[in-house]
């Protein structure tokens, strides 16, 4: 049961994940970034969960020119808020709420400097051992120092499968429309992941592939993610 949980990302659960993931593009140029994501559900009384989830970004980028530079810091923030119904609804569990972009980059190369904000949703059955849905979202930039503007959707597709033995196979996507640019990254997750026990807290080991089914010119062509989510008691 804590495995299906794990799934749901509007779940009742205070989680710490810490996603890696390591991309690799043209000429075997690395971009390192460590997604800190907590994920804490605040009880509203009856039947209600606020849900916030935070992915705070920290990137390591390879110069893929002689005279471009290494760059290493923290990117920009995502701050989600979900109003979700403890319950599922005619087996559908679902929240929406608002997203906020902040703009904490220590590199102007590694963000926009743009403010924004827009909404966000996600939708999902757990039928069995099958978990599957979409979290998505998109941000407008409304305010800031950056040149450029921000007006892009985030699809996240998921499909995975828990069995008795608490192991966990997925497929998924992490798919980015950039509608300034007319810019599609769509990157295809294949993921197994085991829950186990260390010092009586729960912890989710996962580590997958991915590859880029659609980038832009310059893009990474392929990566891996490894990722371990720490369960903390309410």
């Amino acid at each position: 049961a804590l495995a299906k949980e794990l799934q749901n990302p509007v779940a009742d659960l205070i989680t710490l994940p810490l996603e890696n993931k390591l991309d690799v593009g043209p000429k075997n140029k690395l971009q390192y970034t460590l997604n800190v994501q907590p994920v804490w559900p605040f009880d509203l009384g009856g039947d209600w969960l606020l849900v916030s989830r935070t992915v705070l970004p920290f990137v390591y980028k390879e110069a893929t020119t002689s005279e471009d530079r290494d760059l290493n810091g923290l990117s920009d923030t995502l701050q989600s808020f979900f109003l979700a119904p403890k319950q599922p609804i005619h087996g559908w569990i679902a929240g929406a709420g608002p997203v906020l972009r902040l703009p904490t980059a220590s590199e102007s190369e590694l963000g926009n400097g743009r403010w924004g904000a827009g909404p966000t949703a996600v939708a999902l059955r757990q039928d069995d051992a099958w978990t599957y849905g979409i979290l998505m979202n998109h941000v407008w930039s409304f305010a800031g120092w950056g040149d450029e503007s921000v007006n892009a959707t985030y699809l996240q597709p998921f499909l995975s499968y828990s069995t008795e033995s608490l192991m966990t196979y997925g497929l998924g996507s992490e798919t980015t429309y950039d509608w300034t640019d007319s810019q599609w990254v769509v990157p295809l997750d294949v993921t197994v992941s085991r829950l186990m026990r260390i010092g009586g807290v729960p912890v989710d080991f996962a580590l997958g592939g991915r590859s880029y089914l659609e980038r832009p010119e310059g893009g990474p062509d392929w990566g891996v993610k490894a990722t371990i989510t720490f369960m903390l008691p309410k």
